[in-house]
């Protein structure tokens, strides 16, 4: 995996930090709302329900807060006003399901209770203690409770208040966590879409095109879950548990301290679920990329795999990859189910277990007993603390998945690119000069010290066997790549100083097998560049004569095209791209065997066209057909990566070399023995 997916992530998630920050913050109030329940529920036992067995005291005055029994006052003792008078006291205590009167004070009221003929007896470890009682009535138990029932009602007011408020911060941390991830999701697709035209474009020699749009679209879309689904409730997770901490210490700082234990097992329990996940997601996702590789390329090549019967193979490797793909995945998904909810179940009962044990010897020594309230509170708390656990551990395979994907996006993006630079240089004339140039692929020189010189509106044929080359220079040219030895020049500028973009914004291509793009014929022509009018597609294609060929066409120049052109035939497709060079007035113009693929009534008219293209233009023309370049300027013979013989087209014959032997091999014996020919063409014709 990509070793700086974090720091990477971090990166791009700055790009919407307000949006963030906002989520964060809306978040942290919704938690700190959500544990204010436990709280009051605390408060309204402790303080309300359970109050009422706290001592009264007689009192002389009525008020909202005082309960009128057998004729008297009484008031709890936590409710009278400083220095105010208090009488004797008094204490109502529950046995079972009923309630006593004690008019007297009770010294301890702990262990078990019972009443019997107006007598209440506690027995605490076996020591008997009496006291003289009178049982209460529903509607005398319902007054000691009236001075209550005001706090109560404030009580669950405020805790629909803070429900409101968790409810607010819900949808708002939600919302704007969602836009934040989809602003650097969007970001993150832009940023690899626009590295993707930055590469060079010997990278994409190496990686199918399936490969590289599993990365644009399955693994950013995996990103973005990573952002939307995983950081959520990694967020929420972390801040809950750390909400629900407080509320734990808050509560009592020694079971607080025991709960502790969780934190080193939930991050054990990540790293060691990550070791294996990972190990699983990567191959996952290889193997997602090589599908979609395998599925382009069957689509793309689906008559010849039909012609030469290869379905069954075709479907066969298929097969093997989405048999791999579904045994890693049923990996993933043993793992989840492993180490899932059975875990979270395991930490959770050990937790009660800790709580009930710490509770239990307090019971039987006597000493350190809390409130019932607390008690609830912390049960309460200690089991929020498990929702966030499970919405986390819930996620793990999402977030391994997600770093995974982010990994292979960014490996993707540190991928050195061509630099870009803005502006644009004047059109140069288009004078290229080679000297002394060669070029490696890899190792061995497919050119060595090739050097010759074009003037601006020359015509330059490149020919050879398959192998010699000539595609080579092409690419030299272009720019995509640059020789190991040697300089190019235009205009006696050295190419490398100059950018790329300035320098192909001049030059023109037309390829043996012309590429279109879905759109139309006027998009086609123009690639959607602003400065090319529709008047200029239309004149450029009347130019190269495609108007009369295009004409039956229902919608013309905005008649729709599919992806390639397959609705087109071969000529009308190169017509396209002939129009296309000349709206775009190159200054050099690359012709890799245009006509090659013309059937000859179309390339007569082509042959017209192509002296309306060349004019005042520097012409490099890869040729196979020997043909078609009677009238080039220079003829370079390329044999092995070296120049063998240069000249015009007579000069050659007269030389009798191999550019002689090639001619007499395409057309002199053609004639006499037109079946023999026909055979020894085909290598000809391929293209390098």
């Amino acid at each position: 995996m990509h070793t700086h997916t974090g720091k990477s992530l971090f990166k791009y998630a700055l790009t919407a930090k307000n949006t963030f920050i906002l989520a964060l913050i809306m978040l942290a109030i919704g938690v700190a709302a959500e544990l204010a329940g436990p709280f009051i529920a605390r408060t309204m036992i402790d303080d309300h329900m359970l109050a009422i067995e706290k001592p009264f005291f007689e009192t002389a005055a009525a008020g909202d807060k005082t309960v009128s029994y057998d004729g008297r006052y009484y008031k709890r003792g936590d409710r009278f006003a400083d220095g105010e008078a208090r009488g004797p006291e008094a204490r109502v205590l529950q046995v079972g399901k009923s309630f006593v009167f004690v008019n007297a004070a009770v010294a301890e009221i702990s262990g078990d209770r019972s009443f019997k003929d107006g007598v209440l007896t506690f027995n605490h470890n076996g020591k008997v203690t009496e006291y003289p009682a009178q049982k209460l009535t529903a509607s005398e138990v319902f007054a000691f409770y009236k001075p209550e029932v005001p706090g109560i009602f404030t009580l669950v007011s405020w805790y629909f208040v803070f429900l409101a408020i968790s409810i607010i911060m819900e949808f708002g941390k939600t919302y704007w966590l969602q836009s934040s991830a989809n602003k650097v999701i969007q970001k993150l697709r832009m940023d690899v879409y626009a590295h993707i035209q930055r590469l060079p474009v010997h990278f994409f020699d190496n990686l199918p095109a399936g490969k590289v749009v599993s990365r644009v679209t399955n693994d950013t879309e995996a990103v973005k879950d990573l952002f939307i689904a995983v950081l959520s409730n990694f967020f929420s997770g972390i801040i809950n548990m750390l909400g629900v901490y407080v509320a734990l210490f808050l509560l009592d700082v020694r079971l607080g301290l025991i709960c502790l234990f969780v934190v080193p097992i939930i991050w054990l329990w990540v790293v060691l679920y990550r070791k294996f996940a990972t190990k699983y997601n990567t191959i996952i996702r290889s193997r997602l990329s090589e599908i979609n590789a395998i599925i382009n390329e069957s689509i793309q090549g689906m008559s010849i795999i039909r012609i030469f019967r290869r379905e069954a193979q075709t479907k066969e490797e298929f097969e093997n990859l989405n048999d791999d793909y579904m045994k890693h995945q049923n990996k993933m998904l043993n793992l989840n189910a492993f180490t899932s909810h059975n875990l979270v179940n395991v930490i959770r009962s050990f937790s009660f277990a800790v709580v009930l044990w710490y509770f239990g010897s307090a019971q039987l020594t006597g000493a350190g007993i809390i409130s019932l309230g607390v008690l609830y509170a912390f049960v309460d708390v200690l089991g929020r603390l498990f929702q966030p656990i499970t919405g986390m551990v819930n996620q793990l395979a999402a977030l391994d998945s997600s770093l995974v994907s982010a990994g292979r996006v960014f490996t993707l993006m540190d991928e050195p690119g061509e630099p870009v630079t803005d502006g644009s240089m004047p059109r140069y004339k288009g004078n290229v000069e080679f000297k002394n140039v060669s070029f490696a692929y890899k190792r061995d020189y497919v050119l060595k010290n090739i050097s010759f010189e074009a003037k601006q509106g020359q015509t330059v044929a490149l020919v050879g066997h398959t192998g010699s080359g000539k595609s080579s220079i092409i690419n030299l040219l272009f720019r995509f790549y640059d020789p190991q030895k040697g300089i190019i020049t235009i205009d006696g500028q050295p190419v490398i100083d100059l950018p790329k973009q300035w320098i192909r914004q001049h030059m023109g291509i037309v390829l043996q097998d012309p590429y279109l793009f879905t759109g139309t014929i006027a998009s086609n022509v123009s690639l959607g560049d602003e400065r090319i009018s529709r008047e200029t597609v239309q004149k450029a294609l009347e130019d190269v004569g495609a108007m009369r060929i295009l004409s039956h066409l229902p919608k013309g120049l905005d008649e729709p095209v599919v992806e390639k052109g397959s609705t087109l035939s071969a000529g009308e497709r190169q017509l396209i791209s002939f129009a296309r060079a000349l709206a775009f007035d190159p200054a050099i113009l690359i012709l890799d065997e245009a006509t090659a693929n013309i059937d000859t009534e179309t390339e007569a008219l082509i042959q017209s066209a192509l002296e309306v293209l060349k004019r005042g233009r520097t012409t490099f023309i890869i040729a196979h057909r020997l043909s078609t370049i009677r009238g080039a300027d220079q003829i370079l013979v390329l044999h092995r990566g070296e120049i063998v013989e240069r000249g015009t087209h007579e000069e050659l014959l007269a030389l009798g070399g191999r550019y002689y032997q090639m001619y007499r091999l395409q057309l002199g014996a053609a004639a006499e023995a037109p079946e023999a020919t026909g055979i020894a063409m085909q290598p000809a014709v391929n293209r390098i």
